[in-house]
């Protein structure tokens, strides 16, 4: 596959430690094909762009997924060129919705090596706050940054989505609200679908009804995803792309 690579400003050293791999993976990736090579800055440095970290954790989430590396090539194969890292994100997540169990306990070293990045005490309150991780009980504590002290449950699933969101400039307030909407409208889509299935199915027998389940369970997450991805294009397009006339100066 091919990818759309802008704004190359990782090593190789800093784009395993955001991905929360090592350089010695990243490197066996490159050399099976699955992932692109860097772009060669000034001192023959390459440089790797969001699109090969989104890229990099698809290969990952797939290798979880108890995928081979053949079968994750030919996975790769089948993407369409040009993919961007919100393309390559999609992807990702509809294969993460199929773990059966994505939350892990961890130590807070383990959980900022997950998140290839030095947490502050602020960043894991907000990812409380989202729901990516539950902290330690009251009174366990966490020595510093760098402290192993107490322990953490994430949602491995979330992290990465929820360590994008560190960086994003909005509010908590913003964020809280938006995770708030999404769950509301995400229940409701899922009752109604629901419900429609379980009168298409009622005359059936349980062991066709459990395989019909199991059949339309990924197409219908798929589905949901495709059609809020386009329609959130199209509400996108709309915003306005340049100040209004009128403006001082």
């Amino acid at each position: 596959m091919t990818i759309e690579t802008e704004e190359p400003a990782l090593t190789v050293d800093e784009l395993a430690a955001r991905a929360g791999v090592t350089v010695r993976t990243v490197r066996f990736y490159s050399t099976r094909g699955l992932l692109p090579p860097p772009v060669i800055g000034p001192r023959r440095v390459g440089r790797y762009g969001p699109e090969h970290l989104a890229l990099l954790a698809l290969i990952e989430e797939l290798q979880r997924q108890g995928m081979t590396l053949a079968a994750i090539e030919r996975y790769l194969d089948r993407l369409p060129p040009g993919l961007d890292a919100h393309d390559l994100a999609v992807h990702r997540a509809v294969v993460a919705s199929w773990a059966p169990d994505t939350v892990e306990t961890v130590t807070r070293e383990e959980l900022q090596r997950r998140a290839g990045r030095t947490l502050s005490e602020e960043d894991v309150e907000r990812l409380v706050a989202m729901d990516v991780v539950e902290g330690p009980p009251a009174g366990a504590g966490a020595e510093g940054v760098e402290g192993a002290v107490g322990s953490y449950r994430v949602d491995r699933g979330l992290l990465p989505l929820g360590v994008r969101l560190l960086d994003v400039p909005l509010s908590q307030e913003v964020i809280l609200a938006a995770r708030t909407t999404l769950i509301e409208h995400a229940r409701a889509a899922a009752h109604e679908l629901s419900r429609l299935l379980r009168e298409a199915v009622a005359e059936r027998d349980a062991q066709d009804v459990k395989s019909l389940t199991a059949q339309m369970h990924p197409l219908v997450v798929q589905a949901l995803l495709t059609t809020f991805q386009r329609s959130l294009r199209e509400e996108l397009r709309q915003w306005p792309t340049e100040p209004e006339a009128g403006g001082s100066g």
